[in-house]
């Protein structure tokens, strides 16, 4: 079968890739085109976009992109129709691929949705357009059946395939040596995101309270989609850079500095005790907080429904927050004990479930179905 597949971020091709590779076990004759990025091309087919093009951030930033986006969508409609697959796979990234969604469907073409859009945070309105122009729904919180349940629609819930991934990590052997790294001082991970956007409001104020902290090293986790040369105004003395290694440092923290995103539950999932951070511009702060229907940033604390890890957002980002915050973290037994309690409540609820291998399970046997 033909599958045409869009991620429109780094932590999407990730996703995809594995989808994809599952998915040809249950489909010697898959073909494959996509919008996304270097893990999706590892596994073959067709790359039309990287998804770098797509990357913004914020209400006002997309506002500003409004031409860039709709010539995207002009393209991507065109290749989709030309291309005539038995799928479209959308993986989040909303206001995009539910554009497309719709597209899809007016033309005759199954869509299957893996990896909701967090329609559930804001615009819930667009549970309607989901149910309208998505044929199947694979979610992977699991809240999220609960929700969509609220509106009439039924999904499946395949499990958590962020879990799954660290459940099968293998720590490099020499990671300490391969990066000159100190293996004698503790590890505080900074992950400031994977977006040149993000990355600006982030890393600066990360970084900044590094001299308190000296008997630590402060790592950085760089991603390769972006231009090592792009990092070096961020140098400071004392902070090393690794790239495309966030498990690898994941697993040698003690602590880690963390932008909200994904990267906040694959850092309670190697059970290091974290401050979430978030900052945007003050418009798309002050339209996010009129329009956001959830009490916290972090998936982490989403899916826990209680507050385990510190949210530091927007005004409360601050370097002197950060340095009491992470202070407290390293010192106090009992607050490191009330973070650890939390992330193994957070493992059971999400279990293990091989999500990629269930999901492409599913998506085939539907397709056959007809």
């Amino acid at each position: 079968m033909k599958y045409y597949l869009i991620a429109g971020e780094r932590s999407g091709d990730f996703h995809a890739a594995n989808l994809m590779r599952e998915l040809r076990q249950q489909d010697a004759a898959a073909q494959f085109r996509y919008w996304g990025g270097d893990q999706m091309q590892a596994q073959g087919g067709e790359l039309v976009r990287h998804y770098q093009d797509l990357a913004i951030m914020g209400f006002v930033e997309a506002a500003t992109s409004i031409l860039k986006f709709r010539a995207y969508l002009k393209q991507c409609q065109q290749d989709l129709l030309a291309y005539k697959p038995d799928v479209l796979i959308l993986v989040d990234y909303a206001g995009f691929n539910l554009r497309m969604a719709k597209v899809a469907k007016e033309h005759g073409i199954k869509v299957f949705y893996y990896i909701s859009p967090k329609i559930w945070a804001w615009n819930q309105s667009r549970v309607e357009k989901v149910k309208a122009h998505v044929d199947k729904m694979f979610v992977i919180l699991p809240f999220e059946e609960e929700f969509y349940q609220k509106f009439g629609y039924g999904v499946d819930y395949t499990g958590n395939p962020t879990a799954d991934s660290i459940a099968e990590f293998q720590p490099t052997p020499d990671f300490f040596e391969r990066n000159r790294l100190d293996p004698e001082r503790p590890i505080i991970a900074v992950l400031p995101g994977s977006r040149k956007q993000e990355i600006e409001e982030m890393l600066h104020e990360m970084v900044a309270i590094l001299p308190g902290f000296q008997e630590y090293q402060f790592v950085v986790a760089g991603v390769n989609n972006l231009d090592p040369n792009y990092y070096r105004h961020f140098h400071r003395n004392g902070i090393r850079f690794v790239f495309d290694q966030t498990f690898d440092l994941l697993s040698h923290a003690t602590a880690a500095l963390v932008t909200s995103g994904t990267a906040t539950l694959e850092t309670a999932l190697f059970g290091v005790p974290q401050i979430v951070c978030y900052r945007t511009s003050t418009l798309s702060y002050a339209i996010g907080k009129m329009v956001i229907k959830v009490p916290y940033i972090s998936l982490v604390n989403l899916i826990a429904g209680r507050v385990i890890v510190k949210e530091l957002i927007q005004g409360d980002f601050t370097a002197r927050n950060l340095l009491d915050e992470l202070r407290a973290m390293l010192t106090d037994a009992d607050y490191l004990a009330r973070i650890k309690a939390g992330y193994a409540e957070l493992r059971e609820k999400l279990g293990q479930h091989q999500a990629a291998k269930k999901t492409a399970e599913l998506m085939v046997k539907y397709l056959q179905a007809g």
